[in-house]
Parts: C-alpha cells; sequence; structure tokens
C-alpha cells in the first residue's frame, strides 16, 4: 500500500474550558491541506515494525502510527477470530515535525483508513473513529478527510463546507513547539476568540478570514517566539486575507484568494533559507 497522510491547519482555534482531567475543550475550524506524508504499508508474518526517513520521529512503539496498526490487528483478530498478519510501515515525512499540523495523527489515521480498505473493509467510520480517539484527539479529524468543526476535546465532529478555495502559504520556521509547553503556559482567563466567534452562529456562517481567524494559543507562543509574530505580519504584507498559527505552532499561513498574488508572496519568502516554505490548497 502507497497512501498519502495530509497535513491540516486549524483556520481557528478557541480554548472553551478546561476540564478536572486537564484536558482542555476547544470550538476549532480544521481544513486538510495538500502537504503530505508518504506511508508504504507492507504485510508481514509477526510483529509491527515501522522506520522512518526523519531522525524526530521515533521508530517503536510510541509511534502513532505503529499504535494505529495494533489497534486495528487487535480490533481484526477479535472481530473475525484469525490474525491477519502483521505490517513493516515506511514513513517518508514531509510534513514539518511539531509544527501544529497534525502529522503524527494524520500517519494514524491514514493508516486505519488504509489497513481497513486492504482487509475489506471490516469496520465502519464509526468504529474506526473511536479507535482513533485512543491514539489522539485529532485522528479522528483525519478520518473524515475534509474540513469540520471540532468540540470537545476535539473528538466531536461536524462536517463543514462553506469554505471558499483558498491558496495557503506556509511558512514552517524551521524549529518545532512542545505542544505540551504551550498549554502548560496557557491561561485560561486570557482567552479572546470565543469573544470574537460564536458557537451557535458560526455553524450557519461562511468563513470569513478577517472575521474569523483566530487562535487562543498564539499569545503564549509568540511571547516566547516574536519571531513566528513578524512572519504573520509579513504574510499579511504580501497580501493574505489573513494570517494564523496552526493548532499550537510553530508553523504560520496566510490565506491567499488570488492565486497570482499567492505564487508572487511565494518567490517572496522562499527566499529565507532557514524558513521551509509551501503554497498549497485547502483539500475541500
Amino acid at each position: 500500500m502507497n497512501l498519502n497522510s495530509p497535513a491540516k491547519i486549524n483556520l481557528f482555534l478557541t480554548i472553551m474550558d478546561q476540564r478536572s482531567d486537564g484536558y482542555h475543550l476547544l470550538f476549532t475550524l480544521m481544513s486538510p491541506i495538500g502537504i503530505y506524508d508518504k506511508i508504504i504499508i507492507e504485510t508481514r508474518k509477526s510483529n509491527i515494525k515501522i522506520t522512518c526517513d526523519h531522525p524526530m520521529v521515533p521508530e517503536d512503539e510510541s509511534n502513532l502510527a505503529f499504535k494505529a496498526a495494533k489497534l486495528f490487528i487487535d480490533a481484526f483478530e477479535t472481530k473475525v477470530k484469525a490474525f491477519p498478519g502483521a505490517v513493516t510501515i515506511h514513513l517518508e515525512k514531509n510534513i514539518p515535525v511539531g509544527a501544529g499540523l497534525g502529522g503524527g495523527s494524520s500517519n494514524a489515521a491514514t493508516v486505519l483508513l488504509g489497513l481497513n480498505r486492504h482487509y475489506g473493509f471490516p469496520f465502519t467510520l464509526n468504529t474506526l473513529m473511536k479507535m482513533g480517539l485512543e491514539i489522539g484527539a485529532d485522528v479522528p479529524f483525519f478520518l473524515y478527510e475534509k474540513p469540520v468543526i471540532a468540540t470537545g476535546i476535539g473528538e466531536i465532529l461536524e462536517t463543514y463546507e462553506k469554505l471558499d478555495p483558498y491558496k495557503v502559504l506556509l511558512v514552517y520556521p524551521g524549529f518545532s513547539v512542545s505542544t505540551a509547553m504551550v498549554y502548560k503556559n496557557f491561561n485560561l482567563q486570557l482567552t479572546n476568540c470565543k469573544k470574537k466567534i460564536n458557537y451557535s452562529l458560526f455553524k450557519k456562517d461562511k468563513f470569513i478570514p478577517s472575521q474569523h481567524l483566530c487562535n487562543d494559543l498564539e499569545s503564549v507562543v509568540f511571547s516566547l517566539h516574536s519571531e513566528l509574530s513578524e512572519i504573520k505580519t509579513l504574510l499579511m504584507h504580501l497580501g493574505a486575507c489573513g494570517a494564523l498559527m496552526s493548532g499550537s505552532g510553530s508553523s504560520i499561513f496566510g490565506l491567499f484568494d488570488n492565486h497570482k498574488l499567492a505564487q508572487k508572496a511565494y518567490e517572496v519568502l522562499h527566499q529565507k533559507k532557514e524558513w521551509h516554505i509551501h503554497l498549497t490548497d485547502l483539500i475541500l
């Protein structure tokens, strides 16, 4: 199996509250984008094996793609009463690691979808989503393969079909940000996105970058990495309809409704050799 595993961006991210167990309750609009890791899966007789061409990605049981394969194989064996065999998974990373783009969660979801298809669809999407949620809160989103509004800890999903086909100019600054560190330093009392985006009204609204691009985690990350704020400002100066940090960072993206302007901005930013620049599309 040769599979494509897409990145995602958060078009807004509102922290609504925090549960007693420490998990944060979110209201976010996420969309897949056209940046892909490549995943090659081969069947083998025993023992799951995983390899990756990126030094920061673990090649053991802690890898989310490994966890996805194990969950699927165990569930298949329980359902069918037969061992389907194990797999070798090779990851070719194109999605920056630690960049707020969901690469690990996407890899896990892609493995679940690929194995489910390979074995004749033994599980429904709902069952796969339950498996995915055991791995991470973003995994169910990637199983949808389209833009969604996510609430709860990210597991309650509703498709969203009011996005225009913006070009996405993504800037990865060359360093990662720890999600755990960001949430540890986050102050729930300082959120402002829920004042800007009304949950009940937005589901009926069309997404407008100038009105809806908002990320409650930006203030934490920008206080630690001022370069990211500068990238956001630069994207706006280059003609973006709006710009935002994705997830908990470190990637910053700009949305463009003018494709020629997006290409020109890409050429300007591409001169910054320490940055990784991607010009791509929303997957609608």
